[in-house]
């Protein structure tokens, strides 16, 4: 039996929201495996365990650039160690100029964008000057760079998002649209096709669980789960997706009525899936309290 220790209650808890006590049911009933168990907890007390699933605590930026005929670009996230930091004036400038030098060298790494030339150096050199200036672990984490089908178009809310889309036909207004679409209703793929498998089944046996704890008949369960399943797609592909802008009809239907289609679209948002090591003492002799 793996242990549960009080650190991985209180993860579970920040992640779904849900008590306290149910968090070590159900990573005890998990072996300890999180996502089992916040699958256990989504079961439970239904989406509401996962709506602080998607909470990051890096800080950063993201920075995009584009050539002026629309055919090229690149966007990149570079991460700091606090959002005084990532609201820097230099940080910023930074983030931008390097966006622009990874649009212009089309790097092929991380290391590549490293070594790009930069301000009568380096990538590597400046970021190392400004490590020295503001005191803080400066870090470029990700970036694309693309070729467009049609013609990019991006947007940025709040410096925290960034979305590079490339749409074939249509106009820039449209672009934008969509771009601002993405960054609000955050779509996992274009269509289903994209979609991680293993979404697809979590979903599927979130819905069986549930189903079966409701009573449903045996014979029942599978139309149930696929039918979840295919609720799930189309909320979280973005050609099925209501139009935020206009909810009676789908991107498809927007960009259709357009005459246009999006070939590819990228969404950053500042530091998911990068876990920050926070040294509360309290908060983990209060949890471990409650154990």
């Amino acid at each position: 039996m793996a242990e549960i220790t009080a650190g991985m209650v209180k993860e579970l808890r920040e992640r779904t929201d849900a008590p306290m006590m149910d968090c070590k049911k159900a990573l005890t009933e998990a072996e300890g495996d999180m996502t089992r168990a916040e699958e256990i907890l989504r079961v439970r007390f239904g989406n509401k365990a996962s709506k602080a699933a998607g909470r990051v605590a890096a800080e950063g930026t993201v920075g995009i650039s584009i050539a002026a005929d629309g055919k090229s670009g690149a966007m990149i996230e570079v991460n700091s160690e606090t959002d005084f930091c990532a609201k820097n004036d230099d940080f910023l400038k930074f983030v931008n100029d390097v966006a622009t030098a990874v649009a212009a060298g089309n790097p092929a790494d991380l290391d590549a964008v490293a070594a790009l030339p930069l301000r009568d150096s380096t990538v590597e050199d400046v970021r190392t000057q400004l490590v020295g200036k503001i005191g803080e672990n400066i870090t470029p984490r990700r970036f694309i760079s693309l070729n467009a089908q049609g013609k990019l178009a991006s947007y940025v809310h709040g410096s925290k998002i960034g979305v590079l889309v490339d749409v074939v036909g249509g106009d820039e207004a449209l672009g934008k649209d969509i771009a601002m679409h993405i960054a609000a209703a955050k779509p996992k793929s274009l269509d289903a096709s994209g979609v991680d498998p293993a979404l697809i089944e979590a979903e599927r046996r979130v819905a069986i669980e549930k189903a079966k704890e409701a009573g449903k008949p045996e014979a029942m369960l599978e139309k149930i789960s696929e039918g979840t399943v295919q609720k799930f797609l189309k909320e979280v592909t973005l050609l099925s997706q209501p139009f935020v802008k206009d909810d009676k009809q789908t991107i498809e239907q927007l960009l259709k009525s357009k005459g246009a289609s999006v070939a590819s679209f990228t969404m950053y948002v500042v530091g998911e899936g990068i876990e920050k090591v926070v040294t509360d003492f309290a908060a983990e002799v209060a949890a471990a309290a409650k154990l």
